[in-house]
C-alpha cells in the first residue's frame, strides 16, 4: 500500500465516469483498480512509466490504460465530476457563473510541439492558459507557442469551452487579456 494508491471514496467517484468494460473478448489480466492506483503512482511520483515497481502492472499496460483514458475523455470527466462534487458540498452550484483566467510561460523539454519567445516574461517554449473557477478549480486549459500574446491565447481558452458551461457569464482577467480581446469577449453570441 503507497500514499498514492486511491481510497475507496476515490475509487467510487472514478468508476462513476469509467465506461463499463466491454463483455467480449478475455477477461483482463489486471484489475482496473491495481492499474489506477499504478497510474497514480507514476503521476504523484513523477516518475518515468519504464520505472514502474514490479509489484504493479507491466508499465506497457498502464501506459496503455493511461493513454486511452486521456484520449477518451476519462480524466476530463473525472476533473469534472470531483469539481462539481466540491462545489455542491460546500454549498455552491456545481457550475460556476463566474472565472478567472491567466497564462504561464514554462520552459519545456526540447521534444513536443511549437514553441515560442515570451519577450514580456523572457521565456522560450510554451504558454498556458487557464481558466479557472473563483474557487480556484481547474475548468480548461489550452497550450500553445509562448509567443502568442495573452490576448490571443484568451481567445482560444474562451472559444475551448463554448457549450461546456451555461452558467458562465463573467470572466475575470487582468491587464493582458485587454484591447481586442475584451472587444471580442464582450460580444454577444
Amino acid at each position: 500500500m503507497y500514499d498514492s494508491d486511491l481510497s475507496d471514496a476515490e475509487w467510487a467517484t472514478l468508476q462513476a465516469v469509467w465506461p463499463a468494460r466491454s463483455t467480449r473478448g478475455t477477461r483482463p489480466k489486471w484489475p482496473r483498480r491495481r492499474i489506477m492506483d499504478a497510474i497514480m503512482y507514476v503521476l504523484r511520483g513523477t516518475i518515468a512509466w519504464r520505472a514502474l515497481l514490479k509489484e504493479f502492472p507491466p508499465w506497457q499496460t498502464v501506459f496503455y490504460h493511461f493513454r486511452r483514458m486521456r484520449l477518451s475523455g476519462i480524466w476530463k470527466r473525472v476533473n469534472t465530476a470531483l469539481r462539481q462534487q466540491y462545489r455542491v458540498q460546500i454549498g455552491r452550484t456545481a457550475d460556476p457563473h463566474a472565472t478567472v483566467i491567466d497564462s504561464q510561460s514554462a520552459k519545456t523539454t526540447e521534444v513536443g510541439d511549437q514553441r515560442g519567445f515570451d519577450g514580456n516574461k523572457k521565456i522560450k517554449d510554451r504558454k498556458r492558459h487557464l481558466l479557472v473557477d473563483t474557487l480556484g478549480r481547474l475548468l480548461k486549459v489550452v497550450v500553445h507557442p509562448a509567443s502568442l500574446q495573452d490576448r490571443q491565447g484568451g481567445r482560444l481558452l474562451v472559444e475551448a469551452i463554448k457549450g461546456e458551461l451555461p452558467t458562465l457569464n463573467k470572466i475575470w482577467a487582468d491587464q493582458g487579456y485587454t484591447g481586442a480581446f475584451r472587444t471580442w469577449a464582450n460580444a454577444p453570441l
